[in-house]
């Protein structure tokens, strides 16, 4: 028998784009009317998907669209997906922070939510206070929350700040305060948007590891929302996929993972090329990547060692012709140009498979684009294809506490140290 704390049935969230308060009057007043008639609420019929990068017909956007799943206690949900695909929309209705259009939640117990820096906080109020408020909201008595209260006070970190008022905390310590309230307070199901990213690294192994105390000691349920595959990876035991509001898979960790990073999102390891890229001189059949022994279907990460493949035929072997590929940022940036001719290699008549590797661990997290030049006689530029594909390098397997995102900069060469002690 499955012990399921809490369950989404059909949920929706329609929203009305534009000004709010203009003209939603006469819109009121038609439900109102369709509703006394006892017909269905005319505007649930309309409605674009949530493409947050097209522009729409209708007023109406569905944040969510027929959302559904359950959660077993014990459990840890990822909920992961690009920017405005309803992540954060899906955790206020679960949070009942805002109600949905269509559908219910049944739930089992208390559920705490940590949702934005400083959510339920209120700032004039001190440290202390807010811990009484959020306990009582929680509906715990004085007594459950005094018991607490020492333990919750150590693990914020802000025991000198905890009797000064909130508006005076940084974003850092409120999150460290709030996250420990909603951890410490006992809920049966915690909820946690992308706020642990606010925190340092002590921080985010501390809330990290408390999250797992939580969910495999004490069997509490945790829905998290992050950007960070690393920190989903470590801490969940079932991931969800949500695309423009839908759900696109659930399923274990590791394949929502590798589904959001290979299917999910907007880059991709492989691209094969139509007939525009056959050329008088030559053509360009396919770029994929890969890492060493693994397919390019497989999601690419830090420390892996990657393989740039390039398919072309050389059409005729007197046009003295060479690749050169140009790596960009996701700002648009050139990072470096490489090409197979400072390996002193030459491209012969008829089907030439190049292959570049790119050393372990040579490219930081990321989204990156390759531009391709085809040249002639290593002058005359005879073809050129900017972004001509794209591909992301995820976060690699780290041990719990270390620093979990991403560092500065777009390449992580390995340089040679040695230290001399006299």
């Amino acid at each position: 028998m499955k012990d399921i704390i809490l369950k989404a049935e059909n949920i929706s969230k329609q929203y009305r784009l534009g000004q709010v308060g203009t003209g939603t009057l006469s819109h009121d007043f038609n439900r109102w009317w369709h509703k006394i008639r006892g017909k269905e609420d005319p505007y649930l019929k309309v409605g674009d998907t949530n493409d947050r990068s097209t522009k729409g017909t209708s007023d109406y956007v569905w944040a969510l669209q027929d959302i559904n799943f359950e959660v077993e206690r014990g459990e840890v949900l990822g909920i992961i997906g690009k920017n405005g695909a309803g992540k954060s929309t899906l955790l206020k209705i679960l949070s009942k922070v805002t109600a949905p259009t269509t559908g219910s939640i049944k739930s089992r117990g208390r559920i705490a939510s940590l949702l934005e820096v400083g959510t339920g906080f209120n700032g004039e109020m001190t440290g202390r206070e807010n811990i009484f408020l959020n306990g009582a909201i929680l509906g715990m008595t004085k007594k459950e929350i005094t018991s607490k209260l020492d333990e919750i006070i150590e693990f914020s970190g802000c025991e000198r700040y905890i009797d000064t008022p909130v508006k005076r905390y940084s974003s850092g310590m409120t999150v460290r305060l709030a996250f420990a309230v909603a951890a410490f307070l006992e809920p049966e199901v915690l909820v946690v948007d992308e706020v642990l990213a606010v925190g340092d690294a002590e921080f985010q192994k501390k809330a990290i590891g408390k999250m797992q105390d939580i969910s495999r000691g004490e069997g509490r349920t945790v829905l998290f929302v992050s950007h960070n595959m690393a920190a989903v990876r470590s801490l969940c035991t079932k991931g969800m996929v949500l695309i423009n509001g839908k759900v696109a898979m659930t399923g274990s960790v590791e394949n929502t993972v590798s589904y959001y990073l290979s299917h999910g999102s907007e880059s991709m390891n492989k691209k094969v090329f139509s007939s525009e890229y056959d050329k008088k001189e030559f053509t360009i059949h396919e770029i994929s990547l890969n890492a060493v022994g693994k397919l390019s279907e497989d999601p690419l990460d830090e420390y892996q060692k990657i393989d740039i493949n390039t398919l072309f035929t050389l059409k005729d072997d007197s046009r003295k012709l060479h690749l050169t590929f140009v790596l960009n940022n996701d700002f648009g940036e050139a990072l470096f140009t490489f090409s197979h001719v400072n390996g002193d290699l030459k491209l012969n008549k008829g089907l030439n498979k190049i292959k570049c590797s790119l050393p372990e661990g040579f490219l930081n997290i990321g989204t990156y684009y390759l531009s391709l030049y085809v040249i002639e006689d290593s002058k005359a530029t005879i073809f050129v294809e900017k972004d001509i594909i794209s591909f992301i390098i995820q976060e690699g397997e780290r041990p719990l506490g270390s620093w979990m995102g991403r560092e500065p900069g777009f390449i992580k060469p390995k340089f040679d140290w040695s230290i001399e002690v006299n």
